[in-house]
């Protein structure tokens, strides 16, 4: 599309123009489950969008851009409300490596800090409060808090 031309594309809810702020799933070996900040720069044809990310750069030191269909484009999640203390079995989003990656809180350590297990690569680590927040899933135009029983029973786990 045009840079001059004004295109405003809706899915699910949220209206995907140059300049929204959006959450971007990695696809890649070693990046799947974890969610990136970004901006979209570029409206593309058929739901594809040129996204820049807040922290992930490329070779050059220059923040990354990539192409990317609307499969892997969300919103950014509102802010939850302050959340005193994670409780076992809370699901969250833990800032890790430059991301948001989903995960389980499986100790609460006191001292605002918190063992998290993830799933994605069967690891547990250590977080600081300031480093979790609620998990969200973006679902049916809004966001939708997960539940404890899930987990509680999904033997995966």
């Amino acid at each position: 599309m045009k840079a001059d031309e004004t295109v405003t594309l809706e899915k699910d809810g949220f209206h995907f123009v140059v300049g929204a702020l959006v959450e971007v799933c990695g696809d890649e070996k070693g990046l799947r489950g974890a969610w990136f900040l970004g901006t979209i720069v570029e409206l593309k044809r058929h739901f594809r969008f040129v996204v820049e990310y807040e922290a992930l750069v490329d070779d050059d030191s220059k923040p990354l851009r990539e192409e990317l269909d609307i499969r892997h484009i969300r919103p950014r999640p509102p802010k939850t409300d302050d959340v005193a203390e994670f409780k076992f079995f809370d699901e969250v989003d833990a800032f890790y490596n430059d991301g948001w990656w989903v995960g389980i809180v499986t100790k609460v350590l006191g001292d605002s800090k918190y063992v998290v297990f993830f799933r994605s690569f069967k690891e547990e680590m250590e977080f600081h409060h300031s480093q979790l927040r609620l998990h969200q899933d973006w679902m049916d135009r809004r966001w939708v808090m997960a539940s404890k029983v899930l987990y509680i029973y999904d033997c995966n786990v």
